[in-house]
Formats: structure tokens, C-alpha cells, sequence
């Protein structure tokens, strides 16, 4: 009898902790649902790299000065992460 006892406040001290840890994830299920949709992105331009390609050539054969002027922004924020992230991972 007072193990049923002990398990019972055992499971209902387990409800209350979900419930507490619940309500302080909230504010984190809008940003994970933000990151899951951009990851949804992400996997559907791997599965249709025609699409991606096509972009491409639609966006420089309309403008290609523009085209130019996003490759090299584009460029220069890849190296900046790289950078970044390798002295990241050095400082470990």
C-alpha cells in the first residue's frame, strides 16, 4: 500500500514538473517552428537544384550587373562566416 502511495506521488510530481516545463517552453515553440520551417527550405532546395538553377540564370540574364553586385555580397558573407566559425572552433 505505501508503495502505490509513494508511486502515485511519484507520477503526479511528473505531471506537475511537464507542466511547469511547458509553460516555460512556450516562447521557444514559436522560434523552433521560425528554424523548422527555414530547415524545411533548406531541404527543398537540396531535393530541386534545377529550380535553384534556373533562379540563377533568370536573375543574371534579367540584370546581370545586379546579378554581379549579390554574387560578391553573397562572396563576402560566406568568407565572413567562415572566418568566424574557424575562430570559433579554434577557441575550443
Amino acid at each position: 500500500m505505501e508503495l502505490a502511495m509513494r508511486h502515485g506521488a511519484l507520477r503526479e510530481r511528473i505531471a506537475t514538473q511537464r507542466r511547469e516545463f511547458a509553460s516555460h517552453a512556450g516562447p521557444l515553440k514559436s522560434a523552433l517552428g521560425t528554424a523548422d520551417v527555414a530547415l524545411a527550405g533548406v531541404d527543398w532546395l537540396k531535393a530541386h537544384p534545377a529550380a535553384v538553377g534556373v533562379t540563377v540564370v533568370v536573375i543574371v540574364v534579367a540584370s546581370p550587373k545586379r546579378a554581379w553586385r549579390w554574387t560578391r555580397r553573397v562572396f563576402f558573407i560566406w568568407r565572413s562566416w567562415q572566418s568566424v566559425r574557424n575562430s570559433l572552433l579554434a577557441a575550443r
